[in-house]
């Protein structure tokens, strides 16, 4: 929990940072594109879902029997993205340079996914999220076609690249190793799709810093 003096921190630095122009203007259109993002992605899903993909040769699954471990999973992933918006939302320029680079993130990994088309790895245990089931995939089937590369990892790892606390980041770092594992004890990724989530990531953190700097 915040103490008083944090929260006054906090609120002078959003005071110092809205009163910028561009600031305002940088976290305005942001916020707007990722909500636009957010109503349409839904139809992006339900149309790579229903195109044919290809199955690709995974020797690390090939050995890593399937397990469901979507609970595990999604606690790693829902306490790690409480921890990191929770550090995130008392630096608001660090918070804004997370927010490009979770918009460019998913630009490109739409971007690789139409130019990719694969079906999901032998053996695939249904993850079950229920929040982004509900809100963001728009089908009357599961979406299991949304592969290259994997998003919970590359969310993981963007928030450890975002935060500024070193122990925080170590934390992160290893959840993020923890996410990626248990995604491929599902197989609802290959392991090409964990590994790659790194670089993208990775490039979107960087370009997200050109954008807000």
């Amino acid at each position: 929990m915040p103490t008083s003096t944090q929260s006054v921190s906090s609120s002078a630095a959003w005071t110092q940072a809205w009163a910028r122009p561009d600031f305002r203007v940088r976290f305005l259109v942001v916020s707007v594109l990722l909500v636009v993002l957010a109503v349409t992605i839904p139809y992006f899903f339900a149309l790579i879902q229903a195109r044919p993909g290809v199955v690709l040769p995974d020797p690390v699954l090939a050995r890593l029997p399937a397990h469901d471990v979507s609970e595990v999973t999604f606690a790693v992933i829902y306490l790690s993205i409480t921890a990191g918006l929770a550090h995130l939302i008392t630096r608001p320029q660090a918070l804004l340079r997370v927010m490009w680079a979770y918009l460019l993130l998913h630009l490109i990994r739409i971007g690789m996914l139409w130019l990719l088309p694969l079906d999901p790895p032998t053996g695939l245990v249904l993850l079950h999220d229920p929040l982004v089931d509900y809100f963001f995939y728009s089908s009357p089937a599961p979406i299991t076609k949304d592969l290259f590369f994997s998003g919970h990892t590359a969310t993981a790892v963007l928030l450890t690249l975002g935060v500024r606390q070193r122990s925080l980041q170590r934390w992160l770092l290893l959840a993020t190793v923890a996410v990626g594992f248990l995604i491929l004890v599902q197989h609802v990724h290959y392991t090409y799709d964990v590994l790659a989530a790194v670089p993208f990531t990775w490039f979107s953190f960087w370009l997200a810093g050109k954008l807000t700097s």
